[in-house]
């Protein structure tokens, strides 16, 4: 049976059911899950306003608004030492197209997209190679500065592939299927500039899925995997996608490595002995996985990394409602909410996805708390948001043993 799920926040129609269920243990689709919510329930906020990127510059405090292709919302995925950012964003037409700014973030510019629906940028290397999914379920990667789309097909040339990191010697990877009928996931990784897609195997066992999520300029890659145990848990390679090790877990059943720098230091989430779940990271080469904590709340969530080990994603805070993007000291100490760093009136940036090495994150917006125009659509929202992440926190529950 197929659904209708999001993948960046777009809608997708392809998937299997069971696609949807590892698909949404990964921080990249976890944190717009609440996006997706937002976009089919416009009648809750002002509609133009419901989901904007940002890029914050913790040098000067500042944050700009990326704005959109024309539309009403927008969605950053990726940011390079450059200050170039990618994602997707609405058109005037109400089409989703991936995008690239220039440096700094300033001057958004429409990649297009490979077939009729539509596409999104899931990441982007320091020469300005974009990879991301066009229209017609495929991978692409560009040359340098986002030019020229390439179609990067799927490894048995059927089914569909989805990008989520590249390295400066434009190794793409991700995962992909055989056809949409089929479930499993495949993590992949390509050889420099896009070139021959391998599959990278699983934590051992042969009919596990696994999906690839980063990979680091010496060629490691970090995602998740199946394991024997029927849990699935976040993994580490060696250099050009060789040899995958299970990095455990924080305690729990499951963890999912969503991000990692050139040390090796790798950054993701955990369910820990407790209950909930909590950001992570580790020492180089994926040693020793140590609990980040949260901004109060039950559970946190890390995204990305720099070279300096500092950690972005996203937490709950003491107070509930809407998650809070944090930010980090190197090595991950010291968790702050990046909310407390700027100066947006009535915004509340919810999640951080990336970070660059020049003090530069790029952090989303899923709604402006000053454009919710009454207490009843206000706390209809909350329930309706509520009821999602129940649904969603059960069907994790019923399918650990199957992933």
């Amino acid at each position: 049976m197929n659904s209708i799920i999001y993948i960046n926040g777009l809608p997708n129609t392809t998937l299997p059911e069971n696609a949807m269920t590892l698909l949404s243990h990964s921080f990249k689709v976890r944190y717009l899950i609440l996006a997706a919510a937002l976009i089919t329930c416009p009648g809750f906020v002002n509609h133009a306003n419901a989901q904007k990127a940002f890029l914050v510059d913790l040098n000067s405090r500042t944050a700009i608004d990326l704005g959109t292709l024309g539309g009403s919302r927008s969605n950053a995925s990726d940011i390079n030492d450059a200050g170039q950012v990618v994602g997707w964003s609405s058109t005037a037409e109400g089409d989703f197209h991936a995008f690239i700014t220039g440096p700094d973030g300033v001057g958004m510019r429409n990649l297009g997209t490979s077939g009729d629906r539509g596409g999104y940028a899931s990441g982007i290397n320091d020469a300005g190679q974009v990879v991301g999914v066009g229209g017609n379920n495929h991978a692409f990667i560009t040359g340098p500065d986002g030019r020229g789309m390439r179609d990067l097909g799927t490894l048995v040339g059927g089914g569909w592939s989805q990008p989520s990191g590249i390295n400066d010697a434009g190794q793409g990877v991700g995962a992909f299927n055989f056809n949409v009928a089929e479930g499993n996931l495949y993590a992949f990784i390509t050889g420099p500039d896009g070139m021959g897609m391998r599959d990278l195997g699983n934590l051992g066992a042969f009919w596990a899925s696994s999906f690839a999520n980063d990979i680091n300029n010496a060629g490691q890659v970090v995602g998740k995997s199946g394991t024997a145990e029927g849990y699935s848990h976040a993994f580490i390679t060696g250099p050009d996608g060789m040899g995958m090790r299970d990095l455990g877990t924080l305690g729990g059943l499951y963890s999912n490595a969503s991000g990692i720098n050139d040390a090796g230091q790798v950054v993701g989430s955990s369910y820990i002995a407790e209950g909930g779940e909590h950001a992570f990271i580790t020492g180089p080469d994926g040693m020793g996985m140590r609990d980040l904590g949260t901004l109060g709340g039950g559970s946190s969530y890390a995204s990305g990394i720099n070279d300096a080990g500092q950690v972005v994603g996203y937490s709950f805070t003491a107070e509930g409602g809407y998650s809070h993007a944090f930010i980090t000291g190197p090595d991950g100490e010291g968790m702050t909410d990046l909310n407390s760093l700027v100066d947006l009136p009535g915004i509340i940036l919810t999640s951080a996805v990336g970070i660059n090495n020049s003090g530069q994150v790029i952090a989303n917006t899923n709604i402006f708390i000053s454009t919710i125009p009454e207490p009843e659509a206000y706390a209809l929202m909350f329930a309706g948001l509520g009821l999602i992440g129940f649904m969603v926190r059960r069907k994790k529950m019923e399918n650990l043993k199957r992933y």
